[in-house]
């Protein structure tokens, strides 16, 4: 007989009933086969979710981010054209918040979290900034260009307190410091090996792995080109981002880290070419966010590139950036959430944490102010003036009263301070770099006299910039003006805010050949007495600036390729090599810093019927210090050429005299040949 099997495995000849009880069996198999599979299944599943918890998925549902960049010591809340906001105490409210809702919560910052308010005066001897940031719980945070305004030993001095700080106190946990990109082979002088000195026993390191719920995040720090030529005053060489970032990446990747952020002091940029942040997204795609400070950007939409989000939350603490992000498939996060918090007056404030910064003013009180015979909060003016706000600040080239009188406080100042010895001011110059906020309606008080010029030290190494006499031709200034109308389109903080001088300019005309006409008034003077009065290009004039800003005044010839050259004199006409011997000192020999001639200036004006200084209304318009005359005339474009435009004039005439003369000889050359030929 044929031999055969069926589809249930019985023999084609057994009897019936064997093959029945067969299918019972098989059936009874496939029903535990089938049950066996789904256990399997389930057992996968369960296995998969373990391993998503302990890999590069993350080992919670959802992971959120807290950022925060260019704090600038803006530790107390303050004045908007909407309100109060920002502020240390609103922000730990919030964050607080954040780490109730969801455990897995991260905390880091950009940099700059320094410099910018009174706090900044007690930086060295209470570190309130690192302090604070280590009291409201950052987990990492990174250098900005201006932790260096104090220079190395400011910067030293700084990081032992707040360790000094945290000793005295447990329950201060300061945050890891990460700051990826300084070749310590590279710099070794004596101040460098101080800042070393100082981050090793911070326990500084170039990258850290922070975790939370069983997520690994790998964080690094580094400090970008733009903001390495901002901080002259560090003396560090910064190596660039992309290549430190790769060689991190590839540790942190070792490390089987969850996520990798990059803390990065570099900023975007409107010019693609420019913007730091965007390439470093684009050159190590590996990075997860990117936390970018340094241009104050504030990116009410993340830029993605590739896997890699960039994200930026403005400036001084008003927006408190937040990331709810969720692993994806591939190992890589999707944020579903971006916001930016607005620490406004709905935000409850922490009580506590204002406790901690009544501290600190008193601190500051009597460190700093005293110095001065002023205290934080005394008024100093009352102001109806609607200043232009810092976000709208130096946009376009064109004259800003914020500016305006900003530098004609310069020169009040240096009036009161030399008294009978005073040698007539006949510039003063603010530069839009310099002005770091702006004045509100309202009070006026010492702190916010400070706010607008909080940069620098001086050489007494007190806390404040301060303002420095140089001589300069008449044709330099005029040099200056050029650079304000041809240079701060391309570089913002290069616009020029002038008392004293004024300057006609054509947008149209040839670039560093803009100014059509330049001209010296006495801008404290009443508006009937103000006369134009004809620079003489030998002549030396005298011209005060902030130091940093005389310092750059300079460097133009290096920024310029040497187009353009402004070299600061003495008043015998001798080349200033050292910038510090030229600052100018009040009757009882203190440095004259920038704020205080602001803050003396406001005090100044007439007083109200209660004795309170009035802000002139005449500062709620422009007076002409800088005029825009846009014509596009050819006679207009090509008048009264400078030394530039006559040299590329005469380049351009050559050439075209050449081409001419190239072209007449091909001509006499064809019509000989015909010549020849017939």
């Amino acid at each position: 007989m044929k031999h055969c099997t069926t589809a249930d495995g019985t023999g084609c000849g057994m009897p019936t009933a064997k093959r029945k009880t067969g299918r019972k069996v098989m059936k009874i198999r496939r029903r535990m086969r089938q049950a066996m599979l789904a256990v399997m299944m389930l057992c996968t599943l369960c296995i998969g979710s373990v391993l998503a918890k302990d890999g590069k998925s993350g080992g919670s549902d959802e992971v959120t981010i807290l950022f925060t960049h260019d704090i600038h010591s803006h530790l107390d809340e303050f004045r908007n054209a909407g309100g109060k906001v920002g502020g240390f105490a609103r922000l730990k409210t919030l964050l607080d918040d954040e780490r109730g809702s969801n455990p897995a919560t991260f905390v880091f910052d950009g940099g700059d979290f320094s410099m910018g308010t009174l706090y900044q005066t007690v930086y060295e001897t209470e570190a309130a900034e690192l302090t604070m940031l280590g009291r409201l719980g950052y987990d990492a945070v990174t250098f900005g260009n201006h932790e260096f305004d104090y220079r190395s030993e400011g910067l030293s001095n700084m990081f032992h307190s707040a360790l000094e700080n945290a000793s005295d106190d447990p329950s201060i946990v300061l945050p890891e410091f990460v700051a990826a990109n300084i070749d310590w082979e590279k710099n070794d002088t004596e101040d460098n090996r101080l800042i070393w000195k100082a981050l090793e026993d911070y326990g500084s390191t170039p990258y850290t792995i922070v975790e939370r719920e069983g997520v690994r995040i790998g964080v690094f720090g580094v400090l970008g080109e733009d903001a390495e030529a901002s901080a002259p005053e560090s003396g560090l060489e910064f190596e660039p981002i992309v290549e430190t970032s790769k060689e991190v990446v590839k540790t942190l990747e070792k490390e089987e880290v969850d996520m990798i952020v990059c803390l990065s002091h570099s900023g975007t940029n409107e010019e693609e070419d420019k913007s730091e942040d965007e390439i470093l997204a684009k050159e190590v795609p590996e990075i997860d966010v990117i936390v970018s400070g340094h241009t104050h950007t504030k990116l009410d939409k993340y830029i993605k590139s590739g896997d890699t989000y960039i994200v930026s939350a403005g400036s001084y603490g008003e927006y408190l950036g937040d990331l709810k992000m969720t692993p994806s498939e591939d190992g890589r996060w999707n944020i579903d959430k971006y916001t930016l918090h607005h620490l406004d007056e709905s935000v409850a404030p922490d009580e506590k944490v204002n406790e901690e910064l009544d501290t600190y003013k008193k601190l500051v009180n009597e460190e700093y102010l005293s110095r001065f015979d002023y205290t934080f909060d005394k008024v100093l003016a009352d102001n109806s003036v609607a200043f232009t706000q810092m976000d709208q600040f130096a946009l376009e080239v064109e004259e800003d009263p914020l500016g305006s009188i900003i530098a004609d406080a310069y020169v009040y100042a240096v009036e009161q301070a030399e008294g009978a010895d005073y040698d007539k001011v006949d510039v003063a110059v603010a530069p839009s770099g310099t002005i770091r906020d702006t004045l509100q309606k309202g009070p006026l008080t010492v702190s916010d006299a400070f706010n607008v010029c909080s940069l620098g030290i001086g050489a007494d190494r007190i806390p404040g910039y301060p303002l420095v006499s140089v001589y300069l031709t008449g044709a330099e200034l005029k040099t200056a003006a050029e650079i304000d109308v041809s240079v701060s389109p391309i570089m913002t903080t290069a616009q020029l805010y002038p008392s004293g001088l004024h300057w006609t300019y054509n947008p149209n005309r040839m670039m560093l050949n803009r100014v059509t006409e330049a001209a010296l008034y006495d801008d404290l003077a009443p508006s009937k007495e103000k006369k134009a009065q004809k620079l003489k290009d030998d002549r030396l004039y005298r011209v005060v600036a902030g130091l940093y800003s005389a310092q750059m005044l300079g460097a133009v010839e290096d920024t310029s390729k040497g187009l353009l050259k402004i070299t600061p004199k003495d008043k015998d006409g001798v080349e200033i090599k050292d910038f510090e011997q030229h600052i100018i000192h009040d009757k009882n020999g203190a440095e004259l810093k920038e704020w205080y001639a602001l803050a003396r200036y406001l005090e100044s004006f007439d007083k109200s019927a209660e004795g309170i200084s009035q802000v002139p209304l005449s500062y709620g318009q422009t007076e002409g210090r800088k005029e825009e005359v846009d014509s596009k005339n050819i006679i207009d474009l090509v008048k009264q050429p400078n030394k530039f435009a006559v040299i590329v004039y005469g380049v351009v005439i050559v050439i075209i005299l050449l081409i001419a003369l190239a072209v007449r000889f091909i001509i006499k050359r064809r019509k000989k040949k015909k010549n020849m030929i017939y």
